[in-house]
C-alpha cells in the first residue's frame, strides 16, 4: 500500500514553495493564504519535519522543504500531463512548444512541414516563449538560448549561437575590410547590446560602435538588413536560410561565439511520452542537418574580406 499523507497539504506546500508565498499559493488553489498556511502546518506536523522557516516578510524553505519540493513539482507536472492526455478528445495528439518569435519564424516554422510528414497525427502548437518567458506548465518543451542551466529542467544542446554581420548583397559589395563598418548603419537588438562590441573586439576594430536603429527582436533587425537599411549582427541559426537563399550576405569570414547555445528544454518525465520523444528525435536530427549549418554566402566572384588583426 502507498503511504500518501494528506494530499491537500502536499498540494498547498508545493504551490507555496513554487510561488514563494502562501498568498500566491492561495490564489492558485482558490483558497485563502491562511488556509494554505494551516494545511502546510498540518503537513509538517504529520511529517515530523519543518518545511518552511517563517520569516517576517517571506518564506524560506528548509533543506527538507527544498528536497521535498524538488521531487513533488515533477510529480504534479506529470500528473497534469497524464490527466490532459486521458481527457483529450479521442485521437488528438498535441505537442506544445514554447519558443521565441524569431526562432519560430526563422527556423522552426519553415521546417515543421518535414515534421508533419514524419508525424502527421501530432498537432503542433507554438506558444510564446523566449529567454524572458518562464517555462509554462502546459509546454511539452521549449527552445531557449542560454547557458544550459535551468532549475528543474533538462536541457539538451541544439545549436551554437555564433555571431557574424549580415547585410543586403548590394551593401556587402562596399565592405572590403571590417573597418569599413564605420560607414553604414549598424543595426542593434535591444536585448543583445553586447553582440556588436563582442564581434568588433574579436575583429580588432577600434573606434567603431553600433549607433544605428534599434529593434526589439533579432528577426526585425535581420529583415531591416535584407531591405538595405544597414548591417545587422546575425545570430545562428536565424540567418542560415536567408544566407542560403541569397537574401542576406555575410561580408566577413569571422564568426564569433556568443557564449551561449540554443537548447531543447523540457521536464524529465516528458521522455516517457511518445509525441515528445518523436519531436525530440526530429529536432536533434534537424539541428545537425545541412540547413542547420549553412555556410555564409558571398557575392559571386568574391572571397571573404580580411578582418583587422591589430
Amino acid at each position: 500500500m502507498r503511504r500518501l499523507l494528506f494530499l491537500n497539504g502536499i498540494k498547498a506546500f508545493e504551490a507555496a514553495a513554487r510561488s514563494g508565498s502562501f498568498a500566491g499559493a492561495g490564489a492558485e488553489l482558490n483558497v485563502s493564504a491562511a488556509a494554505v498556511s494551516r494545511m502546510v502546518h498540518l503537513l509538517e506536523q504529520r511529517l515530523g519535519v519543518e518545511l518552511f522557516e517563517r520569516k517576517a516578510n517571506r518564506l524560506a524553505m528548509t533543506p527538507a522543504g527544498r528536497a521535498y519540493q524538488g521531487g513533488l513539482t515533477p510529480i504534479f507536472d506529470a500528473l497534469a500531463s497524464l490527466t490532459a492526455q486521458v481527457t483529450a478528445p479521442s485521437g488528438l495528439r498535441v505537442l506544445t512548444i514554447g519558443v521565441g518569435p524569431t526562432f519560430a519564424m526563422k527556423w522552426l516554422i519553415p521546417r515543421l512541414a518535414d515534421f508533419r510528414i514524419a508525424e502527421p497525427d501530432i498537432e503542433v502548437r507554438i506558444a510564446t516563449g523566449g529567454a524572458a518567458a518562464p517555462f509554462a506548465d502546459d509546454w511539452s518543451c521549449g527552445i531557449q538560448l542560454g547557458d544550459g542551466e535551468w532549475p528543474d529542467l533538462t536541457a539538451e544542446p541544439l545549436f551554437a549561437a555564433d555571431l557574424l554581420p549580415v547585410c543586403a548583397p548590394r551593401l556587402a559589395a562596399q565592405l572590403k575590410r571590417a573597418s569599413d563598418l564605420r560607414g553604414p548603419n549598424l543595426l542593434r537588438v535591444a536585448h543583445a547590446s553586447e553582440d556588436w562590441p563582442l564581434w568588433l573586439k574579436a575583429a580588432g576594430v577600434a573606434r567603431v560602435s553600433a549607433r544605428g536603429p534599434e529593434f526589439q527582436f533579432y528577426g526585425q533587425a535581420q529583415q531591416a538588413a535584407a531591405d538595405g537599411l544597414g548591417v545587422a549582427m546575425g545570430i545562428r541559426p536565424y540567418i542560415d536560410d536567408d544566407l542560403a537563399a541569397g537574401r542576406l550576405v555575410a561580408p566577413f569570414a569571422l564568426s564569433v561565439p556568443k557564449g551561449m547555445r540554443w537548447y531543447l528544454v523540457y521536464r524529465g518525465f516528458r521522455t516517457e511520452q511518445r509525441d515528445f520523444a518523436a519531436f525530440r528525435r526530429w529536432i536533434i536530427r534537424a539541428a545537425v542537418g545541412p540547413a542547420g549549418r549553412c555556410a555564409a554566402r558571398l557575392p559571386a566572384g568574391r572571397s571573404a574580406p580580411p578582418v583587422e588583426t591589430s
